[in-house]
């Protein structure tokens, strides 16, 4: 029997089912690839309760997030987008030489190594041996553990409290739900500020974003559960921001329910969105399932008629979203010859499930393929505008979501 993370209710509704597929960030060895693959349902489930969207454990996050292939210095967009929460931080929230800024999940210290300039303390929780030995490389005091309640209390009696507690797409990776968020109120200050970012429920179903969906995302967050999260752990939201990042996300903004704070109008305008939109009732969640099936026979539509006419494609990126869309719609090498990267962790290496190779960017020039198929497609200016060159021999991108769409 399955049970809702937050109220423990018994999950039967499904939101959507992408059959099975390996760890999205499962990337092969050349010389696995002789060797079989674990597979795992990816069949996302709504509570009747309290209409969390879900997807079940099928995999501890100490295996999937102890060797992380993800970091987050290769996007420039994303670069950018932390450098200007930083600099709008410090000056909205007074932060300086005396204050303390955590950050959960810090990755590779894109984000907290903005405040060490400033001269700011701060201190980064990754789980992640190796993208945490890159933060402390660039100078971000990094701690190897997976945060919860415990490791809150821990770290508030060793390094103090908070100011500043900031969570960029963290929230979804974490089973132990409620652990987590109590942790997130016991190593803030009493005044202190949390800032979450995560992509926006809303955003996935009306931009068809079913490619998030995948192992290492235990949880699929509308404003309305979110903020029923945070209110049964002594938090309060008074403020939202909507952000374009992976392709529409969130930024709540957080104290603990026993501070004083005024509640903004943007908290009521995003509450009845969602509720005009349907996501206040289990059968708001009903259709999203058959528009995805719809999505990938169009997809594959497209691909095919490509392949027949001649032409070749390749792909360009390997973020963990693009083996859900390439799993769940069988595409492989026979549509795609390969896919490049800037990332040199994940060159010279294969896809999970498709077995399709990741090459350096270079290959692009090399082999004028006449199709790119963008997998990050929340990325498509950037990558468009890096890959312009291919319009030199007639070349034209694909973008797969939200629709399909072949651009020169």
């Amino acid at each position: 029997m399955l049970n809702c993370r937050f109220c423990a209710a018994r999950l039967t509704t499904v939101f959507v089912d992408l059959g099975s597929s390996p760890l999205s960030n499962a990337f092969l060895e050349e010389s696995m690839l002789g060797q079989a693959e674990s597979h795992f349902p990816l069949v996302a489930y709504v509570c009747d309760h309290c209409l969390l969207v879900q997807l079940p454990e099928a995999v501890s996050p100490v295996e999937i997030f102890s060797d992380y292939a993800y970091y987050s210095s290769y996007s420039d967009t994303w670069l950018d987008h932390a450098k200007v929460f930083a600099e709008e931080s410090i000056e909205k929230f007074g932060l300086g030489p005396q204050s303390q800024v955590i950050e959960i999940a810090s990755n590779d210290g894109y984000l907290l190594r903005n405040f060490v300039a400033k001269g700011i303390p701060v201190v980064g929780i990754e789980p992640a041996a190796n993208v945490a030995e890159a933060a402390r490389a660039q100078g971000v005091p990094t701690i190897e553990v997976f945060f919860g309640s415990k490791v809150a209390s821990e770290l508030a009696e060793k390094w103090g409290a908070a100011d500043l507690v900031v969570g960029n797409n963290v929230l979804a990776h974490v089973p132990a739900l409620n652990d987590f968020v109590e942790g997130l109120r016991e190593i803030l200050k009493p005044q202190g500020i949390l800032v979450m970012e995560f992509p926006h429920l809303l955003s996935l179903i009306r931009m068809n974003q079913f490619d998030t969906i995948y192992h290492e995302h235990f949880s699929y967050f509308s404003f309305l559960v979110v903020e029923q999260v945070f209110a049964a752990h002594g938090l309060e939201v008074f403020d939202v921001d909507r952000i374009s990042t992976h392709g529409g996300s969130l930024r709540v903004f957080c104290v603990r329910s026993d501070s004083s704070v005024e509640i903004r109008d943007s908290v009521m305008m995003l509450k009845n969105e969602e509720l005009t939109a349907g996501l206040g009732v289990v059968e708001g969640y009903s259709d999203f399932g058959i528009r995805v099936r719809a999505l990938k026979r169009r997809l594959l539509s497209e691909l095919i008629r490509i392949k027949e006419s001649g032409s070749s494609i390749v792909g360009y990126g390997a973020p963990a979203k693009a083996n859900t869309l390439l799993n769940y719609c069988g595409i492989r090498t026979d549509f795609i010859d390969f896919t490049v990267d800037r990332n040199p962790h994940k060159q010279g290496r294969y896809l999970p499930g498709s077995r399709i190779p990741v090459e350096h960017p270079d290959r692009i020039r090399e082999t004028r393929p006449g199709y790119l198929l963008i997998l990050p497609w929340n990325l498509k200016d950037e990558i468009m505008e890096q890959m312009s060159f291919i319009r030199e021999w007639g070349g034209k991108f694909i973008l797969p979501i939200p629709e399909v769409e072949v651009l020169e």
